[in-house]
């Protein structure tokens, strides 16, 4: 089954808005951490595993994934 320009662009957007959650979460955890590597970790994944289940439910109608058969 070939892709769909929305499958494309539902899958382009939602690359890019996971690589701006990871490096803002990245930002975020080294200032609220202040030092405290353990924490900045704690908050940098959290907040990715947040941003991914919301990009993961809201573009899933849209993905290419959806015309897999497994």
């Amino acid at each position: 089954m070939r892709p769909t320009l929305a499958s494309i662009a539902a899958e382009a957007i939602g690359t890019a808005l996971l690589l701006a959650a990871v490096v803002g979460s990245r930002i975020m955890g080294e200032r609220l951490a202040g030092g405290n590597v353990s924490i900045a970790l704690l908050a940098n994944a959290i907040a990715t595993g947040a941003a991914l289940y919301a990009l993961i439910v809201t573009f899933e109608p849209l993905s290419g994934a959806r015309s897999i058969r497994w």
